[in-house]
């Protein structure tokens, strides 16, 4: 897709969604120079907000390449909602159907037309206790084997402050005014992948370099080290489901022996001790 072929309906949501992101947020866009200008490729991008979905599109939006993301297939289902995510060529993803396969066709499909394709390889919000990217899914990875497109990798930070990832209320925080940094790098480097059979094991190699590589400029918005170990979601759980296990199996712990009660005449000692020293200050 040409930078002048934005279409309509990308148009209308811009109309409607740009205003109220410039009002109420301040912004720190990085690294538009590395948003190719002509020709498909991908995009990777990490997750920490239910928000950061609008403050990409509108980084995107803004370098004259509009993403296509990869959506969960409810949402077109849905008034308004559904015609836009329909209108501005969004690709569904059924999720745990014989149709899986479909999405990653039609993201190759949309690249080889050269568009751009927007992947979150984290396949949610990241689990991660500090926001980091956690490991990733491998639909990213084999659709840049299959195109050998280029793999743009994108940071971003900030939105999970005016809405944090999986609160107990999905409110907005707008105040103070929040800054939505997003920061995208140079391609990735994947072509030592290129030749080799696409295996899960060289799928799950190629996918951390793409994580890695988004790590690392999340780091640098975020001014901080990158993290020693890649967070494992599944690996959290299976902990967490075998402690709860071993603790079922000890059984409860015993009750510790309740505190004696404060003796009245002792009690009534302390207040008239307390009282005549506040006497005694005035």
């Amino acid at each position: 897709m040409s930078r002048r072929r934005i279409g309509f309906w990308y148009r209308l949501a811009a109309v409607i969604c740009k205003p109220p992101l410039l009002l109420l947020f301040k912004r720190d866009w990085r690294g538009m120079e590395h948003i190719p200008a002509d020709g498909g490729f991908i995009t990777a991008v990490n997750h920490n907000s239910f928000l950061d979905p609008l403050s990409y599109a509108h980084y995107q939006y803004n370098t004259g390449r509009v993403p296509r993301f990869l959506a969960k297939a409810g949402l077109f289902k849905s008034g308004f909602v559904g015609l836009m995510m329909r209108g501005t060529g969004q690709i569904p993803v059924y999720r745990e159907t014989t149709d899986a396969a479909t999405a990653f066709r039609a993201a190759v499909s949309a690249i080889e037309k050269g568009e751009c394709v927007a992947f979150y390889p984290e396949g949610t919000l990241t689990r991660d206790p500090e926001l980091w990217p956690m490991q990733g899914k491998t639909g990213a990875a084999r659709v840049a084997l299959l195109t050998k497109a280029p793999v743009i990798p994108v940071a971003q930070w900030g939105a999970h402050e005016a809405m944090p990832p999986y609160a107990k209320e999905k409110k907005l925080r707008l105040l103070p005014r929040r800054t939505l940094r997003v920061q995208a790098g140079p391609p990735v480097d994947l072509s030592a992948f290129y030749d080799q059979e696409p295996t899960a094991e060289v799928l799950r190699a190629v996918t951390e370099v793409i994580m890695a590589a988004i790590t690392e400029q999340l780091a640098v918005l975020r001014g901080a080290p990158v993290p020693a170990e890649r967070y494992d979601w599944r690996k959290a759980i299976a902990r967490e489901r075998r402690a709860a296990r071993e603790a079922a199996k000890a059984g409860p712990a015993p009750a510790e022996p309740a505190a004696a009660p404060e003796p009245a005449v002792g009690s009534q000692q302390a207040r008239s001790t307390q009282q005549a020293q506040e006497d005694e200050s005035k």
